[in-house]
């Protein structure tokens, strides 16, 4: 399984952008998926979860501004990201895990937030 991301750009504090990640195989009736972050120096993190059922969760300080969704047809996850502050500044990754045992990940594609 591929999964590849896209949508990064450099945006204005306040702005808005949306990831995309499309997976090589329809796989989102089997895995859970999820979005991470890495910002420049710190620990990879969390970021939100949609799980096979639909489910969604958000880390508590990104809810309201951030959204999980996905297009089963396209094979295509996505994550909305509204009034985006500086601090969301990092390369976004694609997570696609199944059970214990197998876990995937994108190459990630780099939002900047700068004025």
């Amino acid at each position: 399984i591929q999964l590849v991301e896209s949508g990064g750009a450099s945006v204005q504090p306040g702005g808005s952008l949306r990831l995309s990640c499309v997976a090589s195989q329809s796989i989102f009736a089997f895995y859970d998926m999820a979005w991470y972050r890495q910002a420049p120096g710190k620990q990879r993190e969390l970021v939100a979860t949609m799980a096979v059922g639909g489910g969604r969760e958000y880390v508590d300080s990104l809810k309201g501004r951030f959204s999980i969704s996905r297009e089963g047809a396209k094979n295509t996850l996505y994550l909305q990201m509204d009034n985006l502050k500086t601090e969301d500044t990092a390369v976004y990754y694609c997570n696609a895990k199944y059970l214990a045992c197998w876990e995937y990940w994108g190459q990630g594609t780099q939002v900047t937030v700068s004025s």
